[in-house]
């Protein structure tokens, strides 16, 4: 793998306990599948029975990512972290839209970790290394779906171009579709202590293969 990841200073100070697990791996990017979709469906089912709303920000890795966005003085309650999105969105009961088979496996594999994660498509991906950092006054940022994102304090993955990721939205510039053919995927996990980088990774793994044709699958795993 030609993949280098870099760490702001800034990002390792408010950060310290910060794991990212980067993947890549040759995909087929296909509608969702009855059999994907029964898996989400128990998946969510399960979070609503466990948690109320008034928890979810207290689960460990969601804390972990709330209090990064405090560290570097963002609100986590306007600029949510994604996986307490999508949280709050299952224990309302409104329940999960299917995308398609990347999409939906990467937000299984967040809400089974607590971990925000950003799926994108390698070929879009400017460069060979990914900087991690956090946003600038008036750093322009596209959010997939949310058109212009205030990113200024929340946590940013860039490429050579600029910002590609947040634990908020991901960037439309690099988001993947039914074209995709290999993918680059940061999950960050903020409190290791709550699941491993590499038990991640193999439930990663088994998800993409299972759902996603993938092959060729590469990991690593990089620390502040």
């Amino acid at each position: 793998m030609d993949k280098t990841i870099e760490f702001e200073e800034i990002f390792r100070d408010g950060a310290p306990g910060y794991a990212m697990l980067y993947l890549e791996a040759d995909v087929e990017n296909n509608p969702t599948s009855p059999q994907l979709k029964e898996e989400m469906d128990m998946l969510c089912a399960d979070i609503a029975s466990r948690f109320s709303l008034p928890e979810v920000n207290k689960i460990p890795p969601i804390a972990a990512t709330r209090k990064a966005y405090k560290s570097f003085g963002k609100d986590p309650n306007r600029y949510r972290p994604s996986q307490e999105q999508l949280m709050r969105r299952i224990i309302k009961g409104l329940g999960l839209y299917n995308v398609d088979s990347l999409v939906d496996t990467g937000n299984m594999v967040s809400l089974t970790t607590g971990s925000s994660l950003g799926v994108f498509d390698r070929d879009k991906i400017a460069g060979d290394t990914l900087r991690v950092g956090v946003g600038r006054h008036n750093e322009p940022y596209e959010g997939i779906g949310r058109g212009p994102l205030n990113i200024e304090g929340l946590p940013v993955i860039r490429d050579s171009v600029g910002g590609i990721g947040t634990p908020t939205s991901d960037h439309e510039r690099t988001k993947v579709s039914p074209d995709t053919k290999r993918i680059s995927v940061c999950l960050n996990i903020y409190d290791s202590s709550y699941i491993s980088p590499e038990c991640a990774g193999k439930l990663l793994k088994d998800l993409l293969e299972r759902h996603c044709a993938a092959k060729n699958i590469e990991t690593i795993i990089r620390r502040p």
